[in-house]
């Protein structure tokens, strides 16, 4: 792994348009609405690293992701893949050479896989719409190589994908996403519709492919029991914004920000290490309209006046950086 970045967002943010129609808000006099789903988010991915993004439901991690793909136009701020800004709509036919360098493996394999297409079209589909290929051998060649490299038959590719189970539809997911030859891989959860046994099987996949074809990987979870496995890296969200992200060992062993704490404290202490632990009560505050201050203070146990009234900035401490005025100011 380099220390060349090859995917920076400089402060991201994006906003829906959630309100009601316009002649209800005329009659009713009530304001357009708009839900803050990412905000002021930066961070960096290292050429052969897997950065992971953990966070409750709602927190804008997908979001992010398809805000990297293109599936979504930042509302402010800008996305650079390896040098190249890559966020500006008005130059898509510019960028579109550098997207082919990037793929999605979405959530949910059951929704993510055409029901009318057989697999070795599915597989084919990113090989013809990039024109990597287009003799048709050729092409057959690589979907059967795409297959054996994700742990199934040639033959596979005749069949349709309710035919295969969960984590067979997953690996059909992988092989046509690195059909098209990607160097990054934004993976939105790609375990979590999976049986325990089925994601530890899939986590090994993807790490031995990342090995073998140096890929970069993006990779999303709610979990972090499942991302301590894969990533380098992990960056926690909240309410839209990043609190904190550090090394995954450094994170596990000294986390910093109270809503880390909160996440590490819900993984199962299988070893019964009778580690003290600190239970954080609520739910995540509605988006439509978030706390003042620090988004997360009417959970958070070390909140004082200044966490209510002043939102905290994400400050660096060597490779480290966490958005908390308690740590800040040595509190916790």
């Amino acid at each position: 792994m380099t220390s060349a970045p090859l995917l920076q967002l400089e402060n991201v943010g994006r906003d829906f348009d959630v309100s009601r129609p316009w002649l209800n808000r005329v009659i009713e006099g009530v304001p357009r609405q708009l839900l803050r789903a990412v905000d002021d988010v930066s961070f960096e991915v290292r050429k052969g690293e897997t950065l992971a993004l953990v966070g409750e439901s709602g927190c804008g991690k997908s979001t992010i992701a398809r805000l990297i793909v293109g599936l979504y136009a930042p509302s402010r701020g800008r996305i650079h893949f390896d040098g190249i800004e890559i966020s500006d709509p008005s130059a898509s036919a510019a960028t579109s050479g550098i997207r082919r360098r990037m793929q999605m493996i979405f959530q949910d394999p059951y929704a993510s896989l055409n029901p009318r297409w057989r697999v070795r079209d599915i597989v084919a589909e990113p090989i013809v719409v990039l024109k990597t290929l287009e003799n048709k051998n050729q092409i057959h060649g690589r979907v059967v190589e795409m297959l054996t490299q994700v742990g199934l038959a040639p033959e596979d590719g005749e069949k349709y994908p309710h035919e295969f189970s969960g984590g067979q539809r997953q690996r059909i997911s992988i092989a046509r996403a690195l059909s098209g030859h990607p160097e990054f891989l934004v993976c939105d959860e790609p375990t979590s519709a999976l049986d325990v046994s089925v994601q530890a099987q899939i986590l090994n996949l993807m790490t031995e492919l990342q090995a073998r074809l140096r890929l970069t990987y993006l990779f999303i979870s709610h979990n972090l029991a499942v991302v301590s496995h894969v990533a380098d890296r992990i960056g926690v969200m909240y309410l839209g914004r990043l609190v904190e992200i550090a090394a995954a060992e450094d994170l596990f062993a000294r986390p910093q920000h109270p809503y880390t704490r909160m996440l590490l404290d819900a993984v199962p202490d299988l070893e019964m290490s009778g580690r003290q632990r600190t239970p954080v009560a609520g739910e995540v505050p509605n988006p439509l309209s978030p706390p003042a201050g620090c988004a997360f203070h009417p959970r958070c146990p070390h909140a004082n006046d200044r966490c209510k009234a002043e939102r905290p900035s994400l400050i660096w401490r060597g490779a480290a950086a966490s958005a908390c005025h308690a740590v800040e100011e040595g509190r916790i």
